[in-house]
């Protein structure tokens, strides 16, 4: 009995030791890659808006970046959950916010309910995404006045920016490899046409 409790014992310390190590080129790359995709997202907002408008810089890419960056094997780090998580709820929240906008409670909890059931389903949890479809109902009067632009500019364009910066800065090293599955384009063919 006692061997066994020293065995489990043993196994918990290399455990907690393993968790607690520090990778500083790990985390580097990590900074990089958040700063990058995020400053570029800022910049492209800067120049297409002024420097008083935030209308680009999405509160989820900021929960998007910590799994493409930080969790990069998560499988809701993925592409297809990135970019799908994010349009989905986008036009969640849009829909929700044109027939349901006066009562904001109601449309805030419809549209991350629905977001959630609709990624759930498709197979693209993100959870982000619930950020996304929330803001197209409590943002600012300019980003509701997009409607359906909120879809494509700022969501599926800083989407977009974001998959490409952790493409590149994911794949940078022999250590990180991002997407998880290479084929990811191949197999989602195969099962959807």
């Amino acid at each position: 009995m006692r061997r066994r409790l020293q065995g489990h014992a043993r196994r918990i310390r290399l455990i907690v030791y393993e968790e607690t190590l520090f990778d500083w080129r790990e985390h580097l790359w990590t900074f990089l890659g958040a700063f990058t995709g995020i400053g570029l997202i800022g910049l492209l907002n800067r120049y297409l808006l002024g420097p008083a408008d935030t209308l680009l810089l999405v509160g989820s890419f900021g929960a998007s970046s910590v799994l493409i960056y930080g969790v990069i094997n998560s499988p809701l780090a993925q592409p297809r959950n990135l970019l799908g998580g994010h349009v989905i709820s986008a036009v969640i929240g849009v829909a929700v916010q044109q027939t349901v906008g006066g009562e904001l409670w109601l449309a805030a909890a419809l549209a991350v309910a629905l977001s959630i059931v609709a990624m759930q389903i498709t197979k693209t949890l993100h959870p982000p995404g619930g950020a996304t479809a929330l803001i197209a109902n409590v943002g600012s009067a300019q980003l509701k006045a997009l409607g359906y632009w909120y879809v494509l500019m700022p969501v599926l364009a800083g989407a977009l920016l974001l998959l490409l910066v952790a493409l590149v800065f994911n794949n940078a090293t022999a250590s990180r490899s991002y997407p998880k599955n290479k084929h990811w384009y191949r197999i989602w063919r195969r099962r959807y046409f």
